[in-house]
């Protein structure tokens, strides 16, 4: 069942960031007078699709089919990708019948420079925007909840954070330059902020200034490996944010906005405290105390035999802020931006040698991993994590290498350049080549996805 979860969000993720990419390309290609004959959601065989010249079939066109200015609109059978097949362009179908006659008005290969630039790049721009409005969209609806406190309240042994000299009592004063005033701010300052490079906590203990220095490498190691951070926040609750219906919890009379004290006597000081002791209690049952308001209530509740009660957690004290829609928009730019900057700086310390390919990137089981988990834990979260994808598959794209967006964008500056196209033999080996090797990456990929 987990499997087939994890297809269908895979499938319905891809789906989105093709169908938003190839509609940039479509649509520009329409407005600058080009033909676009097909658009192809997958790529391979033509499950089915429509036209204006056949309508609705299945299987492949027939072979005298000639869909003049009327786009075949297509499901392919391998899920992977996509493309729109401009008229007079070389594109993953590798279909060069084209060059055999005259340049046509509605062709590709007939257009200025300006033109073929804005339909190579509109994908890529198609694929920011989304990014950048689903970012906008979540927090001006959601807001920004950050966990007010920079005090460490424990420090987990074998850790990072015991390994450079944290220690449980730490208040977090900032980070180089950067003075902090919640938790979320000190983990953003300490891992994605100049990634990758050399950092120096300073912080109040027992009355005293210090600092802690820590390098690049070591904090990479710790996000990257199984190495875990081990440092938690102090002075903290963890509070019922939602409940599902007819769980444990709801039938012990937990609300929401409700304070989970303890469990079994065990103080809850973290989410991660109370799953812990859950899972160590799967189908059994457990001594929950909460509060509410002033009050301390207690019962006996049976937890499933998944080691769940049926609660959404949060984590407070939790300082709150709404967005207008200007702000939202700044927001969401702001964090493409930021997520641009994160994959580049991965990049630079895959050359450093400062961590691993393997440890980075992932393909599609990690993708369709993390899409089902994002989609458990809520709208926002999916979206946002199709967000992050949508950045992360505009800036392959670019990539100045044959077979990607990027690589159609040196040819066509090259012939602007020299005023001249280039050989169409050139032209196919170069892609043949390029789209080799993307598809050798892309089994490397896989196979990293299966050891993992």
């Amino acid at each position: 069942m987990e499997f087939i979860t994890s297809l269908f969000y895979f499938i319905l993720v891809i789906g989105i960031l093709v169908v938003i990419h190839e509609f940039g390309h479509f649509i520009a290609a329409k407005l600058f007078g080009m033909r676009a004959d097909i658009f192809s959601v997958g790529m391979g065989h033509r499950l089915f699709g429509y036209n204006k010249i056949t309508g609705f079939s299945f299987g492949p066109l027939p072979k005298d089919y000639d869909g003049g200015e009327h786009t075949d609109y297509r499901l392919s059978l391998f899920p992977i990708g996509g493309y729109v097949k401009i008229a007079g362009m070389i594109d993953e179908s590798m279909d060069a019948d084209f060059a055999k006659s005259e340049p046509q008005s509605w062709e590709f290969r007939s257009k200025g420079f300006l033109p073929k630039a804005v339909v190579l790049s509109a994908g890529v721009i198609l694929n920011i925007l989304m990014a950048v409005i689903i970012f906008a969209v979540i927090v001006f609806f959601n807001g920004e909840s950050k966990l007010a406190t920079t005090t460490i309240g424990s420090i987990d042994d074998d850790s990072f954070g015991k390994k450079i000299g944290l220690r449980a009592g730490d208040k977090i004063i900032s980070v180089g330059d950067i003075k902090l005033d919640t938790w979320d701010s000190f983990r953003q300052a300490l891992v994605t902020d100049d990634f990758g490079a050399d950092k120096t906590i300073n912080i109040l203990r027992n009355g005293n200034r210090q600092s802690v220095k820590v390098s690049g490498p070591e904090i990479i190691d710790a996000i990257s490996s199984e190495n875990k951070f081990g440092i938690n926040p102090g002075g903290t609750f963890t509070y019922i944010k939602n409940l599902v219906a007819s769980n444990p919890a709801e039938k012990a009379g937990i609300i929401a906005g409700d304070t989970i004290m303890s469990v079994n006597g065990l103080a809850i000081d973290s989410p991660g405290r109370l799953q812990e002791i859950l899972q160590r209690n799967k189908g059994k049952n457990v001594a929950v105390a909460w509060k509410r308001g002033a009050k301390i209530i207690s019962d006996t509740l049976t937890t499933t035999s998944a080691g769940m009660i049926g609660v959404e957690l949060g984590v407070g004290p939790i300082i709150y802020r709404k967005f207008g829609v200007i702000e939202s928009l700044s927001y969401g730019f702001n964090q493409s931006y930021k997520t641009v900057g994160l994959i580049v700086g991965t990049i630079a310390q895959i050359f450093e040698g400062n961590t691993s390919f393997k440890q980075s990137f992932g393909g599609p089981i990690l993708i369709a991993k993390q899409a089902a988990a994002s989609a458990e834990s809520g709208i926002s979260s999916f979206f946002y994590f199709i967000g992050m994808l949508s950045i992360s598959l505009a800036f392959i794209n670019i990539l100045p290498f044959p077979a990607l967006d990027g690589g159609h964008l040196v040819f066509v500056s090259i012939e602007s350049l020299f005023r001249r196209e280039v050989p169409l033999k050139i032209k196919m080996i170069i892609q043949q080549t390029g789209f080799a090797i993307l598809i050798l990456f892309m089994v490397y990929i896989l196979y990293v996805d299966i050891m993992r």
